[in-house]
């Protein structure tokens, strides 16, 4: 079960678990959208890897595997890719 983050790295925009706009790569470094596309250019800078659409579970399953609380951020993410 991924751990389904609750926020984008980037920009720490709250994202929700049931969103198709939300990309993470092959460790689960979680970005939203805009972030992905416009400020990482589909590369995770943590890894290098290639950022994906994060699968959207099932209401039950979240139910049953609730997401992850713990919040991920790093405040220097847009102005390190924005050069």
């Amino acid at each position: 079960m991924l751990e389904i983050r609750p926020n984008c790295e980037c920009c720490d925009r709250d994202l929700d678990p049931l969103s198709t706009d939300v990309l993470i790569c092959t460790y689960e470094c979680t970005w939203c959208r805009d972030c992905a596309d416009n400020v990482l250019r589909g590369v995770c800078p943590n890894c290098g890897g290639e950022l994906v659409r994060r699968p959207v579970p099932s209401a039950l399953r979240l139910a049953s595997d609730p997401p992850s609380t713990a919040r991920v951020f790093n405040p220097d993410c847009l102005t390190a890719h924005s050069r």
